[in-house]
């Protein structure tokens, strides 16, 4: 099944991981919706729930780089998390293809974060996020994630507030590693 389908799973998204479990599709968007409720919660145990544990799990985006494992990316997320960076966001727009095994959302994130001198600031991804049935856990879990942002400044901007950096120090086009 391919179609395009506006979630608008953000801030009021629900954690559904009890329907992880289940085998068709609506596992698949289950997962993800729990997904975005962790993400907004700041709720790690769920996200690392959603997120696969395998090595090969990855996360590329441009705050963490390329990061690989469900430990790492759980700790780039406990990062996050732990910035005071308020993070509000929504997916919507999304490409969805659906298969027996397979989900695959390409879609919009609109977000929102607080910056180092307190302002709400908006900042635009394009995002896919992966989701595959995991047979030995029994639900569907996010195998992949990959996220761009379009606006070299606020993706500058960005970078700075997750790490916790003054935006003047920052060096265009640099993305310092988080370990």
């Amino acid at each position: 099944m391919y179609e395009v389908i506006d979630y608008d799973f953000g801030p009021a998204a629900r954690n559904r991981l009890a329907d992880t479990t289940r085998r068709d599709h609506e596992g698949a968007v289950a997962a993800l919706e729990t997904f975005y409720y962790a993400l907004n919660g700041a709720d790690l145990e769920a996200l690392t729930e959603v997120w696969s544990d395998d090595e090969l799990a990855q996360l590329d985006n441009p705050v963490g780089g390329i990061v690989r494992s469900g430990a790492a990316i759980a700790g780039l997320y406990r990062r996050i998390f732990a910035s005071g960076m308020d993070l509000s966001v929504t997916f919507t727009d999304a490409a969805t293809y659906l298969t027996a095994d397979t989900a695959v959302f390409a879609g919009r994130e609109r977000c929102e974060y607080t910056d180092a001198e307190g302002a709400r600031v908006p900042v635009e991804f394009r995002t896919s996020r992966f989701f595959s049935w995991a047979p030995g856990d029994g639900r569907w879990r996010q195998i992949h994630h990959h996220g761009s942002v379009d606006d070299p400044g606020a993706l500058r901007a960005y970078q700075a507030a997750v790490r916790g950096r003054a935006h003047e120090g920052t060096r265009p086009g640099a993305v310092p590693e988080m370990r």
